[in-house]
């Protein structure tokens, strides 16, 4: 088997598939469902509430507990005003990698997994392998999240997650979580002239993102001794502040967008409880003390659980076994292992190509790193036979 060639043709075809987050991945489920189908494999496609967008589980061997979870997800952040020199959503091959939306974030650890798929099932497997691919992921683990419950649902429970990231194919033992809110203010608009009579929400979310710097400071001396991130503390990031219309209209209405992402979840209790108490005990009794009507109200986009580095990891060892890799490192961003691990599976993330060309105009994977993955998967076979 030519698993290389294979593999690039697939991911050209998961390339055509433009599933950027806000549009539908159904076509591209589909597409990878049929494969599996036709390799025998057991094949569940859960949807979300929409029906536009779904999940796709497929399992080869036996279906039982203390599986091997490849997982990947199905979409792509967008290509709006970024600046390609080619069609994003048409792979071409410049030099020794290959050019398109997705390629390394992470179609390209989709498409070996599923090639490799073809090699599992010539063979008498004693452990079962699954293929978890997801949706939203970008925007905010949304589909890991319903993955997550769909196994609880279907009383499955797999031993070993492998997210193929592009991790250089090293092996990552760790990240921070990644919790990102928008808190809203109404207040009550007026003339400028008379500040007195209005409640300025802008006003107010300034005062709330003060509160956000105080905890900034707070959760760097909170930091764990041990702890192996960069930085080595829970960060905070306001990402926008919105609100007002003209220089003398008071503005009732303001948003502010932030993110944090916590080293150790009792840090993210900390900040939501501080926050909580700042605004029943300062700035509402402030606010409605002109406008009984003014409230604030935090909407949480996405709360994603960080993977927690473990003294005993079994998929750390394994992959370490695989790849001969003779460490695991911990990385800055964010992904769907966490949920993983929240099920009581030992997990690790590692795959193709480098995160520094994800989300990037002409973002591209290396060949030789989808040969490695190539490899390691291959050599998963011994581990499940």
């Amino acid at each position: 088997m030519d698993f290389l060639a294979e593999t690039r043709a697939l991911l050209a075809e998961l390339i055509a598939f433009p599933t950027v987050s806000s549009d539908s991945n159904l076509a591209m489920i589909h597409h990878l469902a049929q494969r599996f189908e036709d390799l025998g494999a057991s094949v569940e496609i859960w949807h979300d509430e929409t029906g536009t967008k779904a999940n796709l589980f497929a399992t080869l061997g036996p279906m039982q507990d203390g599986g091997i979870i490849l997982s990947g997800h199905s979409d792509v952040v967008p290509v709006a005003d970024q600046d390609w020199s080619s069609d994003p959503f048409e792979m071409i091959q410049r030099e020794d990698t290959w050019v398109g939306r997705g390629t390394c974030d992470m179609k390209g650890f989709i498409a070996a997994a599923t090639v490799m798929a073809r090699h599992y099932a010539t063979l008498d497997l004693k452990r079962p392998v699954h293929f978890a691919f997801t949706y939203d992921e970008e925007v905010g683990c949304f589909g890991g999240q319903a993955l997550a419950k769909s196994l609880k649902a279907k009383g499955l429970s797999p031993a070993v997650a492998i997210v193929g990231e592009p991790t250089s194919m090293q092996i990552i033992e760790g990240h921070k979580g990644c919790y990102e809110y928008s808190t809203h203010f109404t207040g009550l608009e007026g003339h400028g002239s008379t500040p007195d009579h209005g409640v300025n929400a802008v006003e107010y979310a300034v005062r709330y993102v003060s509160k956000l710097l105080e905890i900034k400071s707070d959760l760097m001396a909170r930091a764990p001794k041990d702890s192996r991130f960069e930085p080595p503390w829970t960060t905070i990031n306001t990402g926008s502040l919105i609100g007002g219309t003209a220089h003398n209209v008071i503005p009732g209405k303001a948003q502010v967008d932030w993110e944090m992402r916590p080293v150790q979840k009792s840090d993210a209790d900390y900040t939501k409880q501080t926050l909580q108490r700042f605004c029943e005990e300062d700035l509402l009794p402030a606010m409605r003390a002109i406008h009984p009507e003014a409230r604030i109200h935090t909407e949480v986009i996405g709360e994603v659980d960080g993977l927690v580095p473990m003294e005993d990891n079994a998929a750390r060892d394994l992959v370490m076994e695989l790849t001969g890799a003779n460490g695991a490192d911990l990385v800055p961003f964010g992904t769907e292992a966490g949920i993983f691990q929240d099920l009581g599976m030992s997990v690790v993330v590692c795959g193709p190509g480098s995160i520094a060309q994800a989300h990037k105009p002409d973002e591209f994977i290396a060949i030789d790193q989808v040969e490695l993955c190539l490899k390691m998967l291959h050599d998963l076979s011994r581990k499940l036979i």
